[in-house]
């Protein structure tokens, strides 16, 4: 799960609330174990989903770098060419 959260830091554009919301939604699903809480603890998971989102935010506007910015659009062209190397069909291994 934790695998979907994504870099957020240092890109041009920032990162949107939305993928700030998105990244603790992850976060929290990881940790609680559950995809979906059930009714009783749906308020509590959507406050620590709040409130992760809220600090995440806090960091992501806090942090310095003397870095220039990385292209989104770049950067998701290099994930999905690490992805497909990483999922290339691996030749069948043959026990004799």
């Amino acid at each position: 799960m934790c695998r979907n959260i994504k870099t957020l830091f240092n890109f041009d554009p920032p990162a949107t609330d939305e993928e700030i919301h998105d990244a603790a939604l992850q976060f929290v699903r990881k940790l609680s174990g559950a995809n979906k809480p059930s009714k009783r603890n749906e308020d509590v998971f959507n406050l620590a989903v709040e409130r992760i989102a809220a600090a995440a935010k806090e960091l992501l506007v806090s942090l310095e770098t003397t870095q220039p910015p990385k292209d989104r659009e770049e950067e998701t062209v290099k994930a999905r060419a690490r992805s497909a190397h990483r999922f290339a069909k691996q030749p069948e291994i043959v026990f004799e």
